[in-house]
This record gives structure tokens, sequence and C-alpha cells, in this order.
């Protein structure tokens, strides 16, 4: 659990301390590179995935408004009652 901590680097008097340093800096880079890597996907991913449900959502509320303009159109038959008096 030492090998974790800044301080551990720092006070232990070993003959690889400066080797041992630079192998946790290198391994904390490319940690923190994963990282971001990760995060940077996950990201794309919600994005496009609320993009995509956005344009489906519209598409099928099109749909539905595009069927209830069908149902309400009136009938020939009250057009020529509405056209009549005219």
């Amino acid at each position: 659990l030492r090998c974790c901590t800044a301080a551990s680097v720092v006070t232990d008097g070993g003959g690889g301390g400066a080797a041992a340093g630079a192998a946790d800096e290198r391994s904390l880079y490319i940690m923190r590179v994963v990282q971001i890597a990760v995060m940077c996907v996950l990201a794309l991913t919600v994005v496009f995935g609320i993009f995509f449900l956005g344009c489906n959502l519209l598409i099928k509320s099109e749909g539905m408004i595009n069927f209830l303009v069908k149902d309400r159109r009136p009938s020939k038959e009250v057009e020529a009652v509405v056209v009549g008096p005219y």
C-alpha cells in the first residue's frame, strides 16, 4: 500500500527510487489517458443516443400527426353542404 502514495516515493531510500518514481509517473499518465478516452467514448455514446432517440420520436410524432389529420378530414358530403349556400 505504501507504493501508491506520493510521499512514499519521496521517502523511499532504496536503490531504485528514481526508476520507480518514473515508472509510477508513466503508469499514472497512461491511466489518465485511458480515463479520458473512456469518458470521450461515453460522452459520444450519450450524445448520439439522444440524437437518434430524438429523431425516432420526431418521425413517430409526424406519423401520428398525419394519422390524425387523415381521420379528421371532412367528408365530401360536408363540403357540398358548406359550398352550396355560398
